[in-house]
C-alpha cells in the first residue's frame, strides 16, 4: 500500500500489515486494529494530532514536532497531551521558524524524530488519529516511517479542514464572492471557540479535538455512519 492506494478495508489491511511487518512498533501499531470504526463515533477512542515541519513538500522537509492528546466528544484528557521536538537533518529556514516559532536554540539539543517515532506510534495504536489537514499530517508521518523503519506507516484519519469545507463550501457562499478560510483558527471562529497560539503542535493538537468537537456537537457529522469521516 502507498499513498495513491489506501486501503478500502482498514481491518484487513491491519491485519494483513501486522503479518508482514519486520518491525516491532509497527507490529504492536498494527495489531492494536482501529476499534473506532466497529463502535458509535460517541464510544471511540479519538486522539488528535498535529505536526510542524520545516516546510510543506514531504520529500525534502522534515518533522519538527508533534503533538497529540486523547479525547472523546465529551471530554478532552489533558493528561494524556505529549509533545516531541526533533532536530531536522537540515537547517531551519527562516520562513519555518516564522511560521512555528520553533528557534535553532530549542532543536539544538532536541533528540532525532527516529529516537521516539516508536512512543508516537503506541500514543495512538487503537485510537481513531483526528488531524487538521491530511494532506500535510499522512505524507509527512508516512515519509518518516519509511526512512525509520523502511515500511509505510498507514491508518485511516479525521480529518476536520475536509468535514468543515464540506460543511461551508455551500453554494450560497457564492454570494459573497469568495470562499471561506479553511485554517484551523478561521473554522474555529465560526463555532465562537477561543483563539489559541497557532503552529504549536499541542496547541493545534488541543485546537484540532474542540474543532472536531464541535462539528459533532453542530450537528455537521453524522455520529453513525463512521466511514463518511475518513480521509483516504
Amino acid at each position: 500500500m502507498t499513498l495513491d492506494n489506501l486501503p478500502e478495508n482498514w481491518q484487513q489491511a491491519y491485519q494483513e500489515m501486522a503479518n508482514s511487518t519486520q518491525s516491532d512498533a509497527l507490529k504492536r501499531f498494527y495489531q492494536a486494529g482501529v476499534k473506532g470504526l466497529d463502535c458509535p463515533l460517541e464510544e471511540a477512542p479519538l486522539v488528535a494530532l498535529d505536526i510542524e515541519t520545516t516546510g510543506l513538500d514531504s520529500d525534502e522537509n522534515e518533522i519538527v514536532s508533534i503533538g497529540l492528546v486523547s479525547f472523546s466528544l465529551q471530554a478532552i484528557k489533558l493528561r494524556s497531551a505529549q509533545y516531541w521536538l526533533a532536530k531536522p537533518h537540515s537547517a531551519l529556514t527562516a520562513e519555518s521558524v516564522t511560521i512555528h516559532e520553533i528557534t535553532h536554540s530549542e532543536i539544538q539539543d532536541a533528540p532525532r524524530l527516529s529516537s521516539f517515532l516508536d512512543e508516537v506510534l503506541d500514543a495512538i495504536a487503537g485510537k481513531i488519529v483526528v488531524v487538521h489537514c491530511a494532506a500535510i499530517e499522512r505524507p509527512f508521518l508516512y515519509r518518516a516511517a519509511m526512512k525509520h523503519y523502511g515500511e509505510p506507516l498507514l491508518f485511516p484519519m479525521i480529518d476536520t479542514m475536509a468535514l468543515e469545507a464540506n460543511i461551508t463550501f455551500k453554494p450560497w457562499w457564492k454570494r459573497f464572492g469568495r470562499q471561506p478560510s479553511l485554517r484551523l483558527d478561521a473554522c474555529r471562529q465560526r463555532y465562537h471557540l477561543p483563539r489559541y497560539r497557532a503552529h504549536q503542535a499541542l496547541m493545534d493538537a488541543v485546537s484540532c479535538a474542540e474543532l472536531f468537537q464541535a462539528q459533532v456537537a453542530h450537528q455537521h457529522v453524522n455520529k453513525q455512519d463512521l466511514t463518511k469521516l475518513y480521509c483516504y
